[in-house]
């Protein structure tokens, strides 16, 4: 027994042979898109078109962040109803659900119930944002990036034709004459601001001319200095890799901008001095380091010239052959006394020698000869001779040889007595 495969609830699968038809496809959105239910949707208001005598008001709902709108229809007692008058550019949070107009194929929030958001949720948020990215260490001064001395361009963000533009134009030209300047005049307020600002912002990071990029606005109420302290932009700020100064509205203003930016100008006038060294007061720099520099090394000069002359005139250096001269004398001396203790070394040691020649010449035989006395020896042929110490060694006829004090004589002995 076979079962019964069950109907299927809806058409079957397109495919190029059986393609669907507009109308199942317009459904079939309509459904899943109303599957989504009730929803609260936060955003400012861009446009309103509420003409009398309709029963429909349309809205436009844009997100301050990103270029993106929601179109919103609601009853226009609605609009006459809501407790702040809503204005395009008011900070709206809307009840409603989202429907697919199968007529015309358009999507639009239909809502029941706008609430504007106050100033005091604003700054409430603001507070919750700023903790959120201290703690994110965004605002941790070693993040913090030097501004270059002498940029060679600037980039500069503002408002077009506005006051902040002027005021950083004319104040840097007349600091710096030939500063540069790159210039992106974007929206500064309102629901566009954050994501022209952005654009602008990346842009100028990527130029690689531009050292040094200025952020400028003139004053204004929270709203309008709100989109300084949207997130998106705050983070874009952070990831530059050129350095950013904030300098949006006067010195009280302080939106999240200026705790992310690398400097943190009190006015745009203020961000252009910062950032443009005044040309007027680093000439009177350079002469005054120019004139200590000179006056430095003349006060050195002087002191090693002065230093000089006190060893000059320093008696080794005025007279340098004084010390010998005076040490010429005691050098003198000391060779008379040296060559008189070697003459009486030599006189004493002649003395002992002609002492001692006299003890050897008295003592020794010629002496004795001079005294009468003779010296006999035998004579051996062609051997030595010798000293007769003995008659029996001179028998009769024996050569013999008699030495005296003149000379020597030879005699044969002729006999022998006793």
């Amino acid at each position: 027994m076979t079962s019964a495969r069950p109907a299927s609830s809806g058409p079957s699968p397109s495919t190029a042979e059986q393609p669907w038809p507009v109308r199942t496809v317009s459904t079939k959105v309509a459904q899943w898109i109303d599957r989504l239910g009730s929803v609260w949707v936060e955003g400012q208001i861009t446009q309103i078109n509420a003409r009398p005598g309709t029963r429909t008001a349309f809205l436009v709902l844009r997100d301050p962040s990103v270029d993106m709108s929601l179109s919103v229809t609601c009853s226009p007692q609605l609009l006459r109803d809501a407790p702040v008058p809503l204005t395009e550019g008011s900070r709206v949070v809307m009840f409603g659900k989202l429907s697919f107009y199968t007529g015309r194929g358009s999507v639009s929030l239909r809502v029941t119930e706008i609430r504007a958001v106050g100033i005091g949720e604003l700054l409430a948020r603001i507070e919750r944002l700023r903790a959120l990215l201290a703690a994110e260490g965004l605002f941790d001064p070693r993040l913090k990036r030097p501004l270059p001395f002498l940029p060679g361009t600037i980039g500069l963000i503002t408002g077009r034709a506005s006051a902040a533009e002027h005021d950083v134009l004319s104040v840097a030209e007349r600091r710096w004459p030939a500063v540069r300047f790159e210039v992106r005049n974007t929206a500064v307020q309102g629901p566009t601001a954050v994501p022209q600002i952005i654009a602008a912002l990346e842009e100028l990071d990527h130029d690689p001319n531009v050292d040094v990029i200025i952020l400028a606005r003139g004053g204004g109420s929270v709203e309008d200095l709100l989109p300084f302290s949207d997130e998106t932009l705050c983070r874009a700020i952070v990831a530059c890799t050129t350095p950013v100064v904030s300098a949006i509205g006067h010195e009280p203003d302080s939106p999240l901008s200026d705790h992310v930016a690398d400097l943190r100008a009190a006015t745009p006038t203020d961000a252009a001095k910062r950032v443009v060294p005044d040309a007027v007061a680093e000439q009177a720099l350079v002469s005054e380091l120019r004139g200590r520099s000179a006056a430095a090394l003349r006060n050195w000069v002087q002191r090693e010239a002065h230093l000089v002359e006190q060893l000059r005139s320093r008696p080794v250096l005025a007279d340098p052959l004084a010390g010998i001269d005076r040490r010429a004398e005691e050098v003198e001396r000391l060779r008379d006394a040296a060559r008189r203790d070697v003459s009486r070394a030599i006189a004493a040691e002649s003395t002992a020698v002609e002492h001692l020649r006299a003890r050897l010449t008295t003592l020794g035989p010629a002496a004795t000869l001079a005294r009468g006395y003779a010296v006999v020896q035998k004579v051996l042929g062609d051997n030595e001779p010798e000293v007769l110490r003995s008659v029996d060694d001179a028998p009769p006829g024996t050569q013999i040889r008699v030495r005296l004090a003149d000379g020597a004589v030879r005699a044969a002995v002729m006999g022998r007595e006793s």
